[in-house]
């Protein structure tokens, strides 16, 4: 069962291993991420912010929507957090969304800052409208306690 699906280009540290883990009872989580698996340094770094007792699973889009729909991931209560908004939506565009958190995207040239950690580019900002069209409800929503802000582009 999908608990929730969380965009954090930082994908595991302190707020998603704890916070977001505890308060969601998750007990996988599933690091979505197409430049991850090609620097098994950062791998290895991400792994060390694995809370006790909860599985980390680092997969690309593409096998991350294989998992999912193949009804391996069913016996877990799955943490999905997306590197990019981009995977967040190429992943939704495959599994059932209802929901998709941005927790911190990076900041740069071009980019339009929503939140203190949350900016996007223009095609960033046609994305979420394009989920926002299929139903999809795009929050921000640094930790559990903090009230969500729903995006109006």
């Amino acid at each position: 069962m999908i608990k929730a699906v969380r965009v954090d280009y930082r994908l595991l540290h302190g707020q998603v291993a704890v916070g977001w883990t505890n308060y969601l009872g998750a007990d996988c989580i599933l690091l979505v991420t197409d430049t991850l698996l090609n620097d098994p340094i950062r791998v290895q770094s991400v792994k060390l912010a694995k809370p006790p007792g909860v599985k980390v699973v680092v997969k690309n889009v593409e096998d991350s929507i294989a998992a999912i729909n193949s009804g391996i991931t069913d016996k877990y209560k799955l943490f999905i957090v997306c590197e990019t908004i981009e995977e967040a939506v190429r992943l939704g565009e495959h599994i059932e969304m209802t929901e998709l958190n941005i927790g911190g995207t990076t900041p740069g040239e071009g980019k339009k800052q929503l939140a203190t950690v949350v900016y996007v580019t223009p095609k960033e900002e046609e994305l979420i409208k394009g989920l926002q069209a299929k139903g999809v409800r795009v929050v921000m929503q640094m930790l559990p306690d903090v009230k969500k802000q729903q995006i109006k582009l």
